[in-house]
């Protein structure tokens, strides 16, 4: 597939770049507002918005609510150790080793010939320390050290659905492996009416982990639109003051259940295992209008 570019590196007359990936066609569309910033887009889904001259900023809802997380999963500016689970523009990871300065990431993402797009046309800080592995999300876990992690970060779509075997009990048991007694999971969760896939992950992290939380558009947990959601596990207590009240300021305000209403929400939901897994629900083609 060609490709259209003229100085992306910052010009007015930057243009979009367009390249076919392992995943289907990826497009890198520039922000007209941010002189260096860019919006990638596989088949038509946006998947990661980037700042290359500010990292910290995150455009997207469910990048923000996540951002949430990772500014509460530790002291400010304190480094940690993260793992990614899908890498898109690296956003997270950028997000993480700006605000976090000294920091050990790994991201792990299957279509290397998007890792290699990335690469190229938004390139990494060198000083930042992250690692990028091309392979499938849970073969790369896999090969994560027991106790590495103070936080595993969970954004992983294919075709705009979350694959079946990044759903189940048994994957949850691998991240709880790999963090430390006091990491934290996140994951961008995406569903619809009636939501059955979005109960079916609260029951499996509620299987693994004692403290839950979810974070939503509050139209999403009603049922009335499809959305993301942000759900979030630990074996500790979690943050739940400072979440709530900087997902209620945001732009698009959310709102974060925990408790007894998260498991009421889950409608008696079973937890998924490995054999009835099944991926996401794929998106109605309105929301990508």
């Amino acid at each position: 597939m060609g490709r259209s570019r003229n100085n992306r590196r910052g010009s007015a007359a930057a243009a979009a770049v367009v390249e076919a990936v392992d995943g289907g066609l990826a497009e890198l569309i520039p922000d007209p507002d941010r002189s260096r910033a860019w919006t990638l887009l596989i088949d038509g889904a946006p998947q990661s918005h980037v700042d290359l001259d500010d990292p910290a900023h995150l455009s997207f809802e469910y990048q923000r609510r996540l951002g949430h997380v990772i500014d509460l999963a530790a002291p400010p500016g304190r480094p940690v150790q993260a793992v990614h689970l899908g890498g898109g523009a690296f956003t997270l990871a950028r997000y993480v080793a700006a605000t976090r300065p000294r920091s050990t990431q790994q991201i792990v993402e299957r279509d290397a010939a998007l890792v290699q797009l990335v690469r190229r046309e938004l390139p990494l800080d060198p000083n930042a320390r992250i690692r990028v592995r091309s392979a499938d999300a849970r073969d790369g876990l896999a090969k994560v050290p027991d106790g590495w992690a103070d936080l595993v970060v969970v954004d992983v779509f294919s075709g705009a659905r979350t694959p079946a075997h990044l759903t189940s009990a048994e994957f949850l048991d691998e991240v709880r492996r790999v963090l430390k007694p006091s990491g934290v999971y996140a994951a961008n969760l995406a569903d619809g009416p009636p939501l059955a896939h979005l109960r079916g992950q609260i029951a499996t992290a509620a299987a693994r982990f004692p403290e839950l939380a979810l974070v939503a558009d509050p139209a999403v947990l009603r049922g009335k639109r499809f959305g993301n959601a942000v759900l979030v596990a630990s074996d500790l207590p979690l943050p739940l003051a400072e979440l709530t009240r900087r997902a209620a300021s945001d732009p698009h305000p959310a709102r974060v259940e925990h408790g007894r209403l998260l498991t009421d929400f889950t409608g008696g939901a079973l937890p998924v295992t490995d054999a009835a897994a099944v991926a996401s629900p794929a998106p109605p083609p309105s929301v990508f209008r």
